[in-house]
C-alpha cells in the first residue's frame, strides 16, 4: 500500500512540474535564457584577448614557441593530475557530449527553452572545434615529446589537432548553457552557482592535462569557445529555433526513440571502457527515456 502511494505521489508530482515547465515564456528559466545578449560575450572574449596577448609578448604564437612555452606547465600539471588516474580518466569522459549530455536530458521536458539552445550552441561549438583544430594544427604532448617523460593515462593520441580542446569546449557549452537557465534569483546564490559550475567545467577540462591529451592552453582557450558558443546558440535559437519540435508532446516518440538508440551506444562505449562516469550517464538517460515516455502516456490518455 505504501509502495503505490509512494508511486502515484511521484508519478503526480512529476505531471504537475510538467505542466507548470511546459513553453511558458514567464518560467524562470525562459526568463534566465530571455536575457542573454551580445554584451554576455565580452567576458570571454576579453579573456581569449588576453590570453593571446600573454602568448604574443611571451613569442608564443609560432608552433615550437607554443608548445615549449607550456611543457613545465603541463609537466607540473600532468604529474599532479595523474596521481589519481581513474578519477582522471572518468572526468575526461565528460568532456564527450555522448556521455556528459545525458545528466541533462529531462531538460527536454522540464526545460524545453534550454534543451533547445543546447542542441544549436553544440553545433555551433562542433564547427568552431573543427575549423580551429585545423587552422591551428599544433601537435599534442604525445607527438612531440617522449611518451615517458609525462603520464598518459588511456589512448595514446599522437595527431596534429591538439588547439583548441574539443573536450573543453563541448564541456563548457553544455555547462554555459545550464549555467545560464538555472542561475538562482538571489545574489548570493548566483556567485555560489557560477562558481560552482566554473570551477566542475575547470576540473574537467583540465582531466585533458591530467590524461597526457592537451596542453594547459588547450583548455583554457577550448572553454572560452564553448563559452562563447553557448552564448552564440542561445542567441541563434532565439531568432531561428529549429527544435521546438524535439520538446512537443506530439514528437515525444521521436524523442524517445533517439534517446534509445543513445543508450544503446551507451552501452556499447561501457562495454569497451567499464567506467563508472558511463553507468551514471546511462542510468541518467534512461530515467529520462521512462518520464518522458510517462508523460506522454499520461497526457495521451
Amino acid at each position: 500500500m505504501k509502495k503505490d502511494v509512494t508511486s502515484t505521489a511521484s508519478q503526480n508530482f512529476i505531471l504537475k512540474l510538467y505542466t507548470k515547465s511546459i513553453d511558458s515564456s514567464d518560467t524562470w528559466i525562459n526568463k534566465n535564457i530571455n536575457e542573454v545578449n551580445y554584451k554576455t560575450l565580452l567576458a570571454p572574449l576579453l579573456l581569449l584577448f588576453v590570453i593571446i596577448f600573454c602568448l604574443f609578448s611571451e613569442d608564443a604564437l609560432s608552433v615550437d614557441n607554443y608548445t615549449g612555452f607550456q611543457k613545465k606547465a603541463f609537466l607540473y600539471l600532468n604529474a599532479h593530475l595523474s596521481q589519481l588516474p581513474d578519477l582522471q580518466y572518468n572526468l575526461t569522459q565528460l568532456g564527450d557530449c555522448l556521455i556528459l549530455v545525458p545528466f541533462i536530458t529531462l531538460c527536454v521536458v522540464f526545460a524545453p527553452k534550454s534543451w533547445q539552445s543546447l542542441i544549436t550552441s553544440l553545433i555551433v561549438s562542433a564547427v568552431f572545434s573543427n575549423i580551429l583544430k585545423k587552422l591551428f594544427a599544433i601537435p599534442r604532448p604525445a607527438r612531440l615529446w617522449d611518451n615517458k617523460s609525462f603520464v598518459i593515462i588511456g589512448e595514446t593520441l599522437k595527431g596534429y589537432n591538439s588547439l583548441p580542446s574539443g573536450h573543453s569546449i563541448a564541456t563548457f557549452t553544455v555547462l554555459i548553457i545550464v549555467l545560464i537557465a538555472f542561475m538562482p534569483k538571489k545574489s548570493a546564490s548566483k556567485i555560489i552557482w557560477k562558481t560552482l559550475i566554473i570551477t566542475a567545467g575547470l576540473i574537467i577540462a583540465l582531466s585533458r592535462v591530467g590524461v597526457g591529451a592537451h596542453y594547459p592552453i588547450d583548455v583554457l582557450i577550448g572553454s572560452l569557445i564553448g563559452f562563447i558558443s553557448a552564448i552564440i546558440g542561445i542567441l541563434i535559437t532565439r531568432k531561428i529555433n529549429l527544435w521546438k519540435w524535439m520538446t512537443t508532446r506530439r514528437y515525444y516518440p521521436l524523442t524517445i526513440f533517439l534517446f534509445t538508440i543513445w543508450a544503446i551506444v551507451l552501452i556499447v562505449k561501457l562495454v569497451a571502457l567499464n567506467l563508472i562516469i558511463i553507468y551514471l550517464s546511462l542510468i541518467s538517460l534512461l530515467i529520462s527515456i521512462s518520464t518522458i515516455t510517462y508523460i506522454y502516456v499520461q497526457k495521451k490518455h
